[in-house]
């Protein structure tokens, strides 16, 4: 479309009495204005959402064929293109699990210790699995009131039980919530109350075919075991559930686990911070700056690309092409 189009007075358009004139008269018959007197920011002002209306056109498609699959970084895509802030007011673990459930992606404020924010990105890789291969286990000398304070901590209470307490170790049963609910001596041990017939698969199984034998089960937990009894990874009914639940969910394809993704600064102590974030899963890091067209970001992208190479990484803020 062409440029030649009359600038509309906001101060005009501002008095009621003559803006259905100004309107008639200045405005072009068309359906539209151009790029470049949009965004003549000099005459026109700046733009706000009321600004703007989508045109309604010939539609050969239904709904449920339209996708908003839109990239974040080079290797992850989102299902629905929406980003939490990462506030210390907006994005905690909660935040970051239900945007990840619904498509989109919470980025984890760094305005708090570098333990408090690792535990945070643990929480939301720990929130939903395909085969959990960390699975948190106990051993049969852990007392009723240790797996509760467990449960309480973690925010689940379907541990399974080895003989060492660890993984690879011999299975022997596992702990539930209604196991120990309304069981009083919080002093003996697990092994008193612990489910003990128990449904498993072997290790190799594929998860549909585990998430099958958990439905035909209607057991919560399926614990995978190698050929001497030992417990290799665990399958959650609850797990199965969100995928059924949340059909748009920001998983990784190989894991099944939400997509976590943090923030940190610049500064030579975010590296430190940058470590433990790493350990406890994460997927993005967001380096939050005011400014980040600058010799700090630009460092420390080059630093995480050296020594965290499979970590993706999105610098900011940036809010100028000259900046990107």
């Amino acid at each position: 479309m062409t440029s030649h189009v009359p600038v509309l007075h906001k101060e005009k358009i501002l008095d009621f009495n003559n803006a259905l004139d100004i309107v008639k008269n200045e405005y072009p018959e068309r359906d539209g204005i151009s790029v470049q007197t949009l965004l003549d920011s000099k005459n026109n002002g700046g733009l706000t959402y009321n600004d703007f209306l989508v045109l309604p056109g010939y539609i050969g498609f239904s709904a449920n064929e339209v996708t908003l699959d839109s990239p974040v970084t080079k290797r992850i895509s989102l299902k629905t293109p929406l980003l939490s802030s990462p506030m210390d007011t907006v994005t905690e673990h909660n935040m970051a699990i239900h945007m990840a459930l619904l498509g989109g992606l919470g980025v984890i404020h760094h305005n708090c210790s570098a333990d408090d924010q690792a535990e945070m990105v643990r929480k939301v890789k720990r929130y939903e699995n395909g085969f959990i291969l960390d699975p948190v286990v106990i051993s049969p000398e852990t007392t009723v009131g240790e797996a509760i304070a467990l449960k309480e901590k973690l925010g689940f209470g379907g541990f399974p039980v080895t003989e060492s307490g660890k993984l690879r170790s011999k299975l022997l049963g596992i702990i539930t919530p209604r196991d120990i609910q309304f069981h009083d001596n919080l002093n003996d041990s697990v092994s008193k109350v612990m489910s003990t017939e128990l449904v498993t698969a072997k290790s190799g199984i594929e998860l549909t075919e585990a998430n099958s034998i958990l439905q035909r089960s209607k057991k919560g937990k399926l614990p995978i075991v190698d050929d001497n009894g030992n417990l290799i990874s665990l399958v959650s009914r609850s797990d199965l559930m969100k995928n059924l639940n949340y059909p748009l969910a920001s998983k990784l394809p190989e894991t099944k686990q939400l997509i976590a993704a943090a923030a940190i600064g610049t500064r030579p102590d975010d590296k430190a911070r940058l470590q433990k974030l790493v350990d406890a899963g994460l997927d993005i890091v967001i380096l939050d700056s005011s400014q980040g067209n600058s010799m700090y970001q630009i460092e420390m992208i080059k630093y995480i690309k050296k020594t965290h190479p499979g970590l993706d990484v999105i610098g900011g803020n940036v809010v100028t092409r000259e900046q990107a």
